[in-house]
């Protein structure tokens, strides 16, 4: 096989329009991407003009575009979006099918949100020179209300997302096992989910019930996760249909669960579910959603990015929201000011929340060079620029954003050498 170059950037949170005439910074980034073919992103917003009706259960807060900013991500450089995301409903079925209809006009490939859970789940192409690259996305982070539904012969199915749904089991060792299960009995917690498992609406459980939560005995107090079955099933045979399909498969995964209190730490359902997606086919598993770096893991003959970070991220500029986003902090539309207001007001004036997170803004993408069954990889640094103009990236000359991919990924047993000359990052898979 041929070269296939590949980009791989992370969320891709835009509000606002891309100057026509392109900062330096943004000039610079769009050089780099134009060096690949491919070039991938995790778009992580509606776009709408006024299509939609504000979801009752938005994924953080209520995101939106106008169409136009797909053509300025188009101007930048991207032709390949995930869809599957906590914003992708953020404005209902009509604002999910809106954004469908504005990346079909545009001609960007998509995957992981669809018409009904069929089109979800299935794969998009990108046509490359010398290949064909497949696409697969899934989402762990979303509201019930958000998933794609079946169909069958006699009724038509759900839009949503292509879901990656997880089961935990927390274990407790006796003492708290026990005094978890006094509780239960003195609170009465269990007593609706019991008398539905009575009637045979709910599975019944060995495990102890708090709520909605399992627990089990053990020696440690831990919590084990792991994938929902149908979800991995379904997931797997579409990467292995696309191994048939295509020359380079990608899954991209848009998640928020983190293991323990660092969000660095990468789940254990999703370390499972990656390994076993390159073990079905897939030669790229590109992670997201945590809003921070993580470690690159080679597996067998592919590579997981546990954590692509943000691209762009401006959560702080909108023209208008759903009025419950007023009213989860506290005020109304009619006594505040308007979305400026709100944001002042909930980030208490930029001191709390992603806007304050350094992290947050401290990132990287990954340039993939497939061929001949190896790839070769080079990180490039990047810095986002903060502030109500912010929120978009340039080429960092910050090595230690490099020096940090590296700590993580030695963890996981890659080795990430670095350019000190040129401030990139490379290895080989």
């Amino acid at each position: 096989m041929n070269n296939i170059s590949i980009a791989l950037c992370g969320d891709i949170l835009i509000s606002r329009r891309i100057p026509e005439l392109m900062p330096e910074g943004l000039l610079t980034i769009s050089r780099e991407l134009e060096k690949y073919e491919c070039r991938f992103g995790n778009l992580e917003t509606t776009i709408r003009k006024n299509e939609g009706y504000p979801e009752a259960f938005p994924g953080g807060t209520y995101t939106s575009a106008d169409p136009l900013c797909l053509k300025d991500l188009k101007r930048l450089g991207f032709n390949l979006f995930n869809t599957a995301n906590n914003h992708a409903m953020d404005y209902s079925h009509d604002g999910l099918l809106a954004t469908l209809e504005y990346l079909d006009n545009e001609k960007i490939p998509h995957a992981g949100t669809g018409k009904n859970l069929s089109e979800a789940s299935m794969p998009t192409f990108f046509e490359c020179q010398n290949g064909r690259v497949a696409l697969i996305g899934v989402t762990s982070s979303f509201h019930d209300s958000y998933l794609a539904g079946p169909q069958n012969q006699e009724m038509q199915g759900r839009p949503g997302v292509a879901p990656l749904r997880h089961k935990a089991i927390y274990e407790l060792d006796e003492d708290n096992y026990n005094a978890l299960a006094r509780i239960a009995e003195a609170t009465g917690i269990n007593n609706y989910h019991d008398q539905a498992r009575k009637e045979g609406y709910l599975p019944t459980t060995d495990n102890l019930k708090f709520g909605t939560f399992d627990f089990a005995k053990g020696k440690n107090n831990e919590v084990h996760t792991t994938p929902l079955e149908a979800d991995e099933v379904r997931t797997l045979n579409v990467v292995k249909d696309s191994r048939l399909q295509a020359d380079v498969v990608i899954v991209s995964i848009h998640s928020h669960q983190f293991r323990g209190k660092d969000k660095k730490n990468v789940p254990e359902f999703i370390s499972l579910f990656a390994k076993k997606c390159i073990d079905a086919g897939a030669d790229i598993v590109a992670c997201h959603g945590p809003h921070v770096m993580r470690g690159i893991e080679r597996y067998g003959k592919g590579v997981i990015f546990h954590g692509l970070g943000n691209f762009i991220l401006q959560l702080e500029t909108r023209k208008m929201v759903g009025e419950e986003e007023y009213i989860k902090a506290g005020t109304s539309r009619y006594t505040c000011s308007g979305f400026g207001g709100l944001v002042k007001l909930r980030s208490k004036d930029g001191r709390v929340g992603l806007m304050a997170d350094r992290a947050a803004w401290r990132s990287f993408f990954a340039g993939v060079t497939v061929s001949d069954g190896h790839m070769e990889i080079e990180l490039y640094p990047i810095e986002l620029s903060k502030g109500y103009n912010g929120g978009t990236p340039a080429i960092s000359e910050d090595i230690s954003i490099i020096e940090e991919i590296r700590t993580m990924s030695s963890l996981m047993g890659t080795t990430i050498e670095i350019n000190y000359a040129n401030k990139r990052g490379y290895t080989r898979i």
